[in-house]
């Protein structure tokens, strides 16, 4: 069963597209144009597709299909987006695209063509907290979470029949930064990522509602960070906390997440029964991570940096610890990373 894990180079206008072999090993099968700032993937559920947004005028999301074959990648559709979107994904059905868009403050959702394409109007464009970062629909289908880094919010949205309503609205403590999402297998916890903080913050998840848990906290000697964006007040930034993603292993036994200042990814261990999490280490990885993945046997993560030209595997431990970083060639302003598996 092929694996493939594809990444995209922001500063090169490309996708690049790897074959992850079953010693994780990356070889490289060839690059496909985009446009210049390409940056969130996002793959459907069934793997013929996948979308890549451009935050780069004009707005707009790219759809390659997928061969299972070869895992190369061939231009589908391009369709415009609502706003600059640093973040894609999908509804559990692959029928509707979700966007959401950092510097508009709003949230988007567009219909998918039964051919995979995306419909060129969205179905519906919704303000939300400032700074949103992320949308994720929970393993039911039934409920889409936001999380707003600006105003330290999580927006929690009920999902029908392509619809977005809102259900009601987190708050996190101030100057936590909420960035990235990952959904226990079980659907029982969400994990939220604090950009300025490097902390995770355990929520219990029962019909679309969230009860905080617990926060693990990210050892470091960096400080707290501060919102990032075109007004915000000058300052120094090269001591500060910048987390960036973040994502579970399959069997949800560990948890991992990217520190852009430090370029790390740190390691948690989890307690299945709780969802309270366990700082494990620190691993060093490629220049400023802001994109890794997983591949579907739990067995690699596959990272990239936004400064470097170069992409990472490490081998993850039966204890959670990662291996040293295994290099491969890669490009520039590389960014985020999806794989799929046939």
């Amino acid at each position: 069963m092929p694996t493939y894990a594809y990444v995209s180079n922001a500063e090169d206008g490309e996708i690049a597209t790897y074959l992850l072999t079953p010693g994780g090993e990356l070889a490289p099968r060839g690059r496909v144009k985009a446009a210049g700032q390409v940056m969130p993937l996002a793959v459907g559920p069934d793997r013929r597709i996948l979308y890549a947004a451009v935050r780069s005028r004009p707005f707009s999301v790219h759809a390659f299909r997928i061969d299972p074959a070869s895992g190369a990648l061939a231009s589908h559709c391009v369709s415009p987006l609502a706003d600059s979107c640093p973040y894609l994904s999908l509804d559990r059905t692959g029928r509707y695209l979700f966007g959401a868009s950092y510097s508009g403050h709003l949230v988007s959702v567009n219909a998918v063509e039964e051919d995979g394409g995306v419909a060129p109007e969205p179905l519906q464009v919704i303000p939300v907290g400032r700074n949103a970062h992320a949308i994720l629909a929970d393993r039911s289908n039934r409920f889409v979470f936001v999380p707003c880094l600006g105003t330290d919010q999580i927006y929690q949205f009920g999902f029908e029949g392509g619809t977005l309503y809102p259900v009601a609205t987190t708050s996190m403590k101030q100057g936590s930064g909420p960035r990235h999402l990952a959904f226990s297998a079980d659907n029982r916890f969400l994990y939220v990522l604090s950009e300025l903080q490097g902390s995770v913050t355990t929520f219990s998840l029962e019909n679309g509602r969230l009860g905080e848990v617990s926060t693990a906290a990210m050892q470091t000697r960096l400080r707290p960070g501060a919102p990032r964006s075109p007004d915000a007040p000058p300052r120094e930034r090269d001591h500060d906390i910048w987390a960036a993603d973040i994502h579970l292993t399959p069997d949800d036994r560990f948890l991992y997440t990217s520190e852009r200042t430090s370029s790390v990814l740190s390691a948690y261990g989890v307690d299945k029964a709780t969802g309270r999490l366990a700082w494990l280490g620190a691993t060093p990885t490629e220049k400023q991570p802001r994109g890794f993945a997983i591949d579907p046997g739990g067995r690699f993560l596959v990272c990239s940096g936004e400064k470097s030209a170069t992409v990472s595997v490490h081998a993850i431990g039966s204890d959670g610890s990662l291996g040293a970083a295994r290099q491969y060639p890669g490009g520039r302003g590389g960014n985020w990373v999806e794989i799929v598996a046939f």
